[in-house]
């Protein structure tokens, strides 16, 4: 279940959500969070969607079509953050993805300083996983993070925030070879190394990415293994990205290049 906003755009949001878990072998159900106006050029307007109607939706679903892992993208209000949590502690507890988004690519901030602390208090404990980026985890762990040793000291930061395991995405890292840190919860770090790829369908990446996590662990591969494929996977649909050409901006990954190469497709 991806509980997130939308895209009419097709590459991020809920759309980008539903074709990676569909790519993966899973079946998608979803929450809509917000209604942006957008496209590939960036986001024009944004409707937000009645706190009461999230809360229905996610509802109707938990009572009926009970998910095997669930992802939640970006939340923009302190009120959406405390009633996703309430609502959700209602039924039996799901594994739980949770993509912070709160930094646009330009570094301008997209959430207000009481949402992020409603993050941190409430939905932060309750994720089995964040996959922040570097510029979300310097919000998190106020502090300045460049560097692949800031990554480490800000995840212990993070950590100590209540986070179970925390994968530091290291994308916007100024290197040939990006590396990304998984932190777990006995504290141990695993590195992941991809070569970068110099492209601009990277449109919807961290979306995709948190998606194709959440779905290998509803396959029911342990952590560490859903870390490694869910990456993978958004190496493969960056790298054969420009197969999906599309709009004057920043294009889509393809999130259908080949993905029975990581995992059999069957329906869960």
């Amino acid at each position: 279940m991806t509980i997130a906003g939308f895209d009419g755009s097709g590459g991020a949001g809920i759309q980008a959500d539903i074709k990676t878990a569909s790519a993966l072998g899973c079946f998608s159900t979803s929450v809509l969070t917000a209604l942006p106006v957008q496209n590939t050029k960036g986001v024009r307007k944004i409707y937000p969607v009645p706190i009461e109607a999230v809360k229905d939706q996610i509802a109707s679903l938990m009572e009926d079509v009970v998910p095997d892992a669930i992802k939640i993208g970006m939340v923009h209000t302190s009120e959406l953050v405390e009633t996703i949590v309430s609502t959700l502690a209602r039924y039996k507890k799901v594994p739980v993805v949770f993509d912070p988004v709160m930094v646009a690519t330009s570094g301008h901030r997209l959430i207000e300083e009481e949402t992020i602390q409603a993050i941190i208090k409430l939905l932060i404990p309750l994720a089995d996983l964040i996959t922040p980026n570097m510029d979300e985890s310097a919000v998190l762990a106020k502090t300045e993070v460049k560097t692949l040793a800031q990554m480490k000291t800000a995840g212990m930061d993070i950590k100590a925030l209540g986070c179970k395991n925390i994968l530091l995405k290291g994308g916007h890292q100024e290197s040939t070879v990006i590396t990304s840190l998984l932190l777990d919860e006995a504290c141990r770090y695993h590195a992941f190394e991809f070569n970068k790829i110099d492209t601009d369908n990277t449109h919807g990446s961290g979306c995709t990415l948190s998606s194709a996590i959440a779905s290998f662990m509803a396959r029911g591969k342990a952590l560490h293994e859903a870390v490694e494929l869910g990456q993978q996977y958004v190496f493969n649909a960056i790298e054969n990205g420009a197969d999906v050409q599309t709009g004057e901006g920043n294009g889509p990954l393809n999130h259908f290049f080949n993905p029975r190469k990581l995992i059999k497709r069957e329906i869960v």
